[in-house]
């Protein structure tokens, strides 16, 4: 019996050893399982945070053409000695960076020389520096939009650039620079469970979730890297440090690493490229859970190896012994299930986090557009809404004396007006985006006097007179009569309103060819004022007098039809504003 139970010992001893070694020879495999596997769990996170960075550097990619088209930039580039109009460009690049946020925004001239900077008041501004070595500025005086990281060699801070040409007429005369800081960009990895890098074509970290990390070289410079480093002066040779990092590949689209600095940390490292701007996003993981997995598992196994030996053992000893066995292997079962649990709901928070972030940004948004529009219907429906009342009094009045058919007539006008403001409203998204809706060929001669016909209410109420010079045919051109007809009331309602006070108030109105020009004999426009006369929210007038929108929805139905228009001062005095259309065949249906 005790030779017997000798051999069942040397037997159950034997396979638990195996399995022991079996097990710790295992533990690599294991490991590269679970790191393949968690590298795969990354891909969609990672792909994640590529497009989240992508969105964040596209959404301020349109910034430097729209600055650009300021007649103001091009002005000072022609006269750069012009001390006011310097000042008055300064200050207006420093509103606008502090609006859209950005570190800087500048102006160089076609030699590469900077002649205004949002930072004009601070001891580190760009004025004066000399930036035609910089594929930004050489690209963007060549006509393209460009986007440019540096690292900041003259603030030492880690900036992204956007540049654009500032034009004057079909000549390039300068360039025009946005400049943001790299760390801003940052904000699309927070939450998340793994460190995140962001590497160019040359290896250098532009940007990490880890700041030790930052512009820091993944792999050594060769001589042809730092001649082409020295030449752009993209950034700081001479602070340029290696990052010591240890790969092992454990796929082809993943690899083991671990650097020197942090104590023999290692990371799961996956990689994806952002072609455009030739740049590599790469995701490490701690391999910590992955390992910690391995390891489970592998109890699991000895755990098993050592219920088969106690289950032999209790052949011989005690049956509840295989009982006490199997419940320790259950807990370890529901340890093991309670873990995954908890990491799968720790990454689905961090998922929702990312989305909830973007549906936020959205609703910001749109409740800014809202409030544009908000502003856009009150002073679009004020001349309607006048005219309306103006005919309501009329036909009551009519009606007290039985003037039967004029009070009729004054109601068929505000049922009109009415119309008109439904029209105004269906059109009000003109202000904000290019509008959907056609323009087609229409009568110009029939727009101006329906435009007359609904400013007669104001010139009966306020006085001065309209000398109007129609044409001597009919002229065709592309538009909608509506939006059209608003147009020019909002240049006969501004160019009354700059003789208020006169004693002669006459509004000169002529069309010749496709043209359409309002003159006033008031003082004339501010010519600081002449660059931003067609922004949004931008008006001369005492506070409460307007909004500031009239002439940027007129600028924008007018573009929308494919016209121009623009202000100046005449030369024998009072402002001249001149809208030009797109003539059209001579046709009999006319868009709305």
């Amino acid at each position: 019996m005790n030779a017997q139970r000798r051999r069942i010992f040397v037997f159950t001893g034997g396979l638990a050893l195996a399995t022991v070694l079996a097990g710790a020879l295992s533990v690599p495999s294991l490991e590269r399982h679970y790191l393949r596997q968690q590298a795969e769990q990354d891909g969609p996170l990672l792909e994640l945070a590529k497009e989240s960075l992508s969105a964040a550097l596209d959404r301020y990619a349109p910034l430097p053409a729209l600055i650009a088209e300021r007649a103001s930039l091009a002005d000072l580039l022609a006269a750069p000695r012009d001390a006011a109009l310097l000042a008055a460009v300064n200050e207006d690049l420093r509103q606008t960076a502090l609006m859209v946020q950005a570190s800087d925004v500048f102006l160089m001239d076609i030699s590469g020389r900077t002649i205004a900077a949002a930072t004009y008041r601070e001891p580190g501004s760009f004025i004066d520096r000399n930036f035609s070595h910089q594929s930004y500025f050489m690209n963007a005086r060549e006509g393209a939009l460009t986007s440019f990281q540096v690292s900041g060699t003259t603030t030492g801070e880690r900036g992204y650039y956007y540049a654009a040409p500032v034009e004057d007429g079909d000549r390039i005369v300068g360039v025009l620079a946005v400049k943001f800081n790299i760390q801003a960009f940052n904000s699309v990895w927070n939450g998340a469970g793994s460190e995140f890098m962001v590497s160019d074509a040359n290896g250098f970290v532009l940007m990490s979730s880890r700041p030790d990390w930052h512009f820091r070289a993944m792999r050594p410079l060769t001589d042809a890297t730092r001649r082409v480093i020295a030449q752009n002066l993209q950034y700081p040779i001479d602070r340029i440090e290696l990052l010591p990092i240890t790969k092992v590949a454990l796929d082809d689209t993943a690899q083991l690493v671990s650097f020197a600095e942090t104590s023999g940390e290692s990371f799961v490292m996956t990689s994806t490229a952002l072609p455009q701007r030739g740049w590599v996003m790469t995701s490490l993981t701690p391999t910590g859970p992955a390992r910690l997995m391995a390891l489970k598992l592998l109890l699991i196994l000895g755990l098993t190896g050592l219920l088969l030996f106690g289950a032999l053992l209790s052949y011989l000893l005690k049956q509840a012994r295989q009982r006490e066995a199997l419940v320790r292997e259950q807990g370890a079962k529901r340890l093991l299930e309670a873990t995954v649990d908890e990491r799968t709901a720790d990454l689905q928070k961090a998922l929702e986090h990312l989305k909830s972030t973007q549906t936020d940004l959205i609703q910001a948004g749109k409740l800014t557009g809202l409030g544009q529009m908000s502003a856009a219907l009150s002073h679009e429906f004020n001349q309607p809404l006048a005219a309306v009342k103006t005919y309501a009094d009329n036909a009551r009045a009519f009606l007290k004396r039985d003037r039967i058919a004029e009070a009729q007539d004054n109601i068929t006008r505000i049922s009109k007006m009415v119309d008109r403001m439904a029209s105004i409203s269906a059109h009000l998204r003109n202000f904000a985006r290019r509008p959907q809706q056609a323009a087609g060929p229409l009568l110009l001669n029939q727009v101006v006097q329906d435009a007359l016909a609904v400013f007669d209410v104001r010139l009966a109420t306020t006085g001065g007179r309209i000398a109007y010079t129609p044409p001597a045919g009919e002229i065709w051109v592309i538009g909608g009569h509506v939006r059209l007809q608003q147009v020019i009331v909002n240049m006969l309602n501004n160019a009354l309103d700059a003789m208020e006070g006169q004693d002669d108030q006459v509004v000169s109105l002529r069309v010749e060819g496709h043209r359409i020009t309002v003159r006033d004999n008031g003082p004339g426009i501010d010519p600081a004022a002449l660059g931003q006369l067609f922004d949004p929210f931008f008006t001369t007038k005492p506070p409460g007098k307007g909004l500031g929108l009239g002439l940027s929805i007129s600028y924008n139905i007018v573009t929308d039809f494919g016209g121009t228009m623009t202000a100046a001062n005449h030369p024998d005095g009072g402002a001249i504003f001149v809208v030009t259309l797109q003539p059209a065949q001579d046709v009999r249906t006319a868009a709305e």
